[in-house]
């Protein structure tokens, strides 16, 4: 029986509320605790974001198909697997648990609740970062569904855990993750001047993904 679509909202706001949480806080308590050392601070904002993704998509999967991200609901919905009508739904949720998980964040650290980013991140290496990092997530998961679902959870936490590395941008990879990380003056913060292009980059690697993942797992229109 499938969950009633405000179950499937609910699942999508707590779990993109938890990730942004863990993302933001995880940042915060690194930079706290590197003693200035950079890339040991990424190190430990990189091993809770993957763990943490693993267990959400394991839980709330049943529920909404976790995906946490307006990238993976646009994908799914071209894929005539999520109606427009409910993907709105899903969009707005996942943003609004990304702003509340965002802010929690701050208050656990006993920061200011509301910030905005000064931290920049821009230029056509971020971009191309952010396009190649989302054109990959898409890729996992679509691959994954594919072919073996059940492996969706660790393929998704160990492919963010490995983009945090390769790309330039640290795989932000997800338009909700990026509007909320614009409201967080920390060490995973975006400022807003760069949030566009990023959320344009991922837009666009989301949908290129989609039409590769046509022609190398083809399937019916109605499968899903």
């Amino acid at each position: 029986m499938t969950p009633g679509y405000a179950r499937r909202l609910a699942a999508e706001t707590l779990g993109t509320a938890f990730l942004l949480a863990a993302v933001v806080g995880s940042g915060i308590m690194a930079e706290r605790l590197a003693g200035g050392n950079q890339a040991l601070a990424l190190l430990c904002n990189t091993l809770p974001t993957g763990a943490i993704l693993v267990v959400l998509i394991l839980i709330f999967a049943p529920v909404s198909g976790a995906h946490f991200n307006p990238a993976v609901s646009i994908a799914f919905t071209l894929r005539r697997e999520l109606p427009w009508r409910e993907a709105v739904g899903y969009v707005l949720a996942q943003i609004a648990g990304a702003v509340l998980g965002t802010w929690i964040a701050h208050l656990m650290f006993e920061l200011p609740l509301v910030q905005v980013s000064l931290r920049p991140r821009t230029g056509s290496g971020q971009w191309l970062a952010e396009w190649i990092a989302t054109f990959g997530l898409l890729l996992t998961i679509l691959g994954c569904v594919r072919q073996s679902p059940p492996a969706v959870p660790y393929a998704v936490g160990l492919y963010i855990t490995s983009a945090y590395w390769f790309t330039a941008s640290t795989s932000f990879a997800n338009p909700a993750v990026t509007i909320a990380r614009s409201l967080s003056d920390t060490f995973a913060g975006i400022a807003p001047p760069g949030v566009a292009a990023f959320i344009v980059a991922q837009l666009i690697g989301a949908l290129a993904a989609v039409a590769v993942a046509r022609w190398l797992w083809p399937f019916p229109a109605k499968e899903t």
